[in-house]
């Protein structure tokens, strides 16, 4: 094919990929020819052989800018299924070809390599700039371009390629051609003319040490082929993905920490972003490559403690406030605006934990001082016309939210009167009435943005990865929930169910999310979540992964979890009761299960109060519980207008449990004929009270209800939003896998290269006791604890039988374990994590610290961050001490230091 016009670009791309029946393949670009980027609009391709599929279309070169096209390719199944390119983001740069361009290109989705895509590797850890030779490239007229992405040469070496022709030198080792590095996600090239030659080619590429100028070694494998020269007037382009070598198991450690929980001589009661630096400062020392962190997100809404809560984010995207540095904003000049602020920080900083309140108070207390003295100056900055061009599609909203929500003491927005439903026009024209004081918002999250990115790149430039987190909801009341409601099923409430932790399962009080909505919007508002994280972070963790498969869904009208069920799943038909000769009964299967043996069994000598207050009896001797005490809620209202005493909550929890007593919830709109099961049936008192033979048959129901039947239902689910999900953004992504794992995770995370997170007291393994480091998977987190979790030492003394059997097999002591976790045992822990095979080993910074014997805990319990059956938890710990004084801990340091070297991280 020829052009006429020397602007018109005549593109043929082949794609070669072996798909399956009723697969189709598309190309997604910046160009309108290409779908600008928009996946809905994305073109398909056409298939050509087996190993082939093609598109051709022209473009106008006028239309491109730089003359540079970036695009990707994801195949689509025959059930909507998306996936994509595992190179997110490929490049034509036709500045220097002929109009007519062929473009050959390897679908490699699985491959290991695109770990090393991601911005960790690309931005920090892979250092380009050591690798980057300057090649002399060929001036002269060239027919092919190659290209491949190879990781972790050192920094005397390059690729080089060799072929079976005079222009591809012939195999002969002591000549290769060598390829320049462009420093874009470790691509190398070449641009050759093989004009002259006719027959069918063959290549490899190699590796070449510079500075000996000798050839090093070829890539595996079998030698790459491509057809000989057809037609002279095309630039053929080979994308070969990447090099053929052995990939290194690249390893490495890092500390987790809240930033809530930072302690520095500048903190104010709580840790600030300032904190980061210092903290980079240690981590550097002492060979640690990660610092991980909570969400960080704005929580501010009851004005008390209880926002403390992390993960009950107002919104998606802003940052909270309390982690902003005063005087940082200010110049000397302007110091006069902080007010006893050294006295009120060193007052503040002598407490034990964080004073939430109190440091909550007093910061946005300086920052209206603050703003009303230099906010318009700010305002009227370059760097913060930047920041609103960029954020102002959420800023605006977020802004808005919090003025009404400061204005009405609320952020319960359906009390707002006027402002109760969310409307854009009303919305920017409180904005313009109110400007002065909803700017406040805009200046407050512009200098966390800064202080944030600020600590981040620090952090980056020390050779250090920060890890972020997206919890997997919002708080009901949040400015996400009230702009989007359509987003959300306010309905029901996020959870977990019951597990080994929390008998009763949880019950986090965020909406559930209305999925086919946000996958008609093409998932925007969860991209723009993961797009904007980006800004400062390099590796993300997914908090609750499994949320993407199924979530534990809980109706509004129960208080703890063990209500819930998930969401996707296929139910139970009535059908298959009279299948397996279940003697089913309707309300003896759907409605709390009470007589007078069970009541004693739940509130002993308090059962007539019981009776007489909460419980009808019918006609037929039937109990039941009361009109107005039905549910889990209005036994919670009833119960918190009363004292708080031990009888009245122990009463309170044991209708609960009466309520919950149940074997089926009944699927709304199904007309008794649809159900899911309760969780944990077999423990309730309604089924201990049936039938061997209606037990044994419900048993066999429930293993297919929840450990069978949904499995490809949940893969389906997961792998219509995930990949849509990573694919916008370059972050290392890690998931937090833990809970009711269904079979189909492994496989999933694996297939879209997501880290697992394995802990060695939560083993995945059907009835183990521990999971043991060196069991892991490359691609895989290995931690002794978490947030939710208690540290080492609070671990070692609450069972002394299990961490005996912790102690003679896993560590492989022999004896009677101590009583009291020492300094030794939390060193043979952290080290058994750092010789995992796994690529990251992260600590909590209490567990680190606990392998110096002065830094041992006197109270290990007040170490944890989070106790998950709590739902009052109040997350205030703070690190025992400063971390200079942390970087002045030699022996400590150089501790770890040794345990990180040795173990090759």
């Amino acid at each position: 094919m020829s052009t006429k016009k020397n602007n018109i670009i005549s593109i043929t791309f082949n794609l070669k990929v072996k798909t399956k029946y009723g697969e189709e393949l598309y190309i997604l670009g910046n160009h309108e020819n290409l779908g600008n980027d928009n996946s809905n609009n994305a073109v398909k391709l056409k298939y050509l052989n087996a190993d082939y599929w093609t598109i051709n279309f022209e473009i106008n070169s006028s239309t491109v800018n730089k003359k540079i096209i970036n695009y990707t390719y994801f195949i689509k199944s025959s059930d909507g299924i998306i996936y994509y390119d595992s190179i997110k983001k490929r490049e034509i740069n036709f500045s220097n070809t002929k109009n007519v361009i062929e473009v050959f290109d390897e679908w490699d989705n699985e491959n290991i390599n695109n770990i090393f895509l991601t911005k960790p590797f690309q931005n920090v850890f892979i250092k380009k700039e050591l690798q980057s030779h300057h090649i002399k490239s060929s001036k002269k007229i060239f027919t092919h371009q190659f290209k491949v992405k190879s990781f972790f040469l050192n920094i005397d070496e390059t690729i080089c390629m060799l072929g079976n022709c005079k222009n591809l030198h012939n195999w002969n080792k002591q000549n290769p051609i060598l390829l320049q590095n462009d420093l874009k996600e470790s691509t190398y090239f070449i641009s050759l003319n093989l004009s002259n030659e006719l027959v069918d080619l063959e290549y490899k590429y190699g590796i070449y040490n510079i500075i000996k100028k000798e050839f090093v070694e070829f890539e595996e494998g079998e030698n790459r082929k491509i057809d000989a020269l057809i037609d002279t007037n095309k630039t053929y382009i080979i994308n070969n993905s990447y090099t053929r070598f052995p990939i290194p198991h690249w390893r490495a450690a890092g500390v987790a920490i809240p930033v809530f929980s930072l302690r520095t001589d500048n903190s104010f009661g709580v840790g600030e972003f300032n904190d980061i630096k210092q903290l980079v400062n240690w981590c550097k020392k002492v060979g640690i490559k990660l610092i991980q962190f909570l969400p960080i997100n704005d929580t501010i809404s009851t004005f008390t403690w209880r926002d403390s809560y992390p993960y009950s984010s107002i919104s998606s995207i802003a940052l909270h406030p309390i982690y902003i540095n005063l005087p940082e904003i200010i110049k000397k000049i302007n110091s006069h605006l902080l007010i006893n602020y050294n006295q009120k920080k060193d007052e503040l900083n002598c407490n034990l934990n964080v004073d939430y309140e109190k440091a909550i108070e007093l910061k946005l207390e300086y920052l209206k001082i603050i703003f009303d003295t230099i906010g318009n100056k700010t305002l009227k900055s370059k760097a913060y016309k930047e920041f609103y061009k960029t954020n102002k599609t959420w800023l605006k909203p977020y802004a808005v939210f919090s003025f009404l929500r400061d204005k009405n003491k609320s952020s319960n927005y359906s009390c707002w009167e006027k402002y109760s439903e969310f409307n854009e026009n009303e919305i920017f024209k409180l904005i313009e009435t109110q400007f002065n004081e909803i700017s406040f918002y805009y200046f407050v999250q512009f200098h966390l943005h800064q202080q944030l990115l600020n600590a981040t790149s620090y952090a980056n430039k020390n050779g250090i990865a920060i890890k972020g987190d997206i919890p997997i909801g919002v708080d009901k009341n949040s400015v996400d929930v009230w702009q989007n409601p359509n987003l959300f099923n306010t309905q029901m409430q996020a959870g977990a169910p019951p597990d080994a932790f929390t008998s009763k399962g949880q019950n986090w009080g965020f909406p559930t999310y209305n999925w086919q909505t946000i996958q008609a919007n093409n998932f925007n508002w969860w991209k723009q979540r993961f797009s904007h994280l980006s800004t400062f972070f390099d590796v993300i963790r997914i908090d609750h992964i499994l949320g993407f498969f199924r979530i534990w869904s809980i109706p509004n009208h129960a208080v703890e979890g063990v209500l819930g069920y998930f969401v996707p799943a296929k139910p139970i038909h009535i059908n298959e009761f009279f299948e397996r000769r279940i003697n089913y009964n309707y309300e003896r299967f759907t409605k709390p299960f009470i007589n007078k043996t069970i009541l004693k069994e739940i509130f002993g000598d308090d059962d007539e109060i019981i009776l007489n207050s909460f419980i009808d009896k019918d006609v037929d001797g039937k109990f039941a519980l009361k009109n107005g005490f039905k549910s889990q809620k209005e036994i919670e209202n009833y119960f918190l207008q009363l004292d708080q005493s031990k009888q009245n909550i122990n009463l309170k929890e044991g209708l609960f449990n009466l309520i919950s007593n149940k074997i089926l919830f009944e699927i709304e709109n199904s007309n008794g004929n649809q159900f899911h099961f309760r969780i944990g049936m077999m423990d309730t008192h309604s089924f201990k009270n049936l039938d061997s033979h209606s037990q044994q048959k419900l048993k066999e129901l429930y293993q297919d209800y929840f450990f069978e039947r949904q499995n490809n239902l949940w893969q389906t689910e997961a792998l219509q939003k995930l990949p849509a999900l990573i694919y916008t953004t370059d972050l290392l992504i890690c998931g937090e896998d833990l809970g009711m794992v269904p079979t189909c995770v492994p496989e999933v995370m694996q297939k879209l290269n997501l880290l697992s997170l394995e802990i060695q007291r939560m083993p995945k393994e059907i009835n183990a006791q521990f999971f043991h480091p060196k069991n892991a998977p490359y691609l895989s987190v290995v931690t002794p604890s978490t947030h939710d979790m208690s540290t080492i030492c609070g671990w070692w003394e609450k069972d002394k039988k299990t961490t005996q059997t912790f102690f003679n097999n896993i560590l492989n002591i022999k004896g009677k374990s101590p009583e009291k976790c020492n300094d030794t045992i939390c060193e043979k822990i952290v080290q058994q994590h750092l010789q995992s095979p796994a690529m990251w080993s992260i600590f909590q910074i209490q567990d680190l610290l606990s392998i110096d014997k002065k830094l041992l805990p006197k109270n290990p319990k007040g170490e944890r961050i989070n106790d998950p059956s709590n739902p009052n938890q109040y997350w205030q710990y703070r690190i025992p001490i400063t971390i200079e004084i942390l970087i002045k801990k030699n022996t400590l340091n150089k501790k770890i230091k040794k345990l990180i070297t040795e173990s090759g991280r």
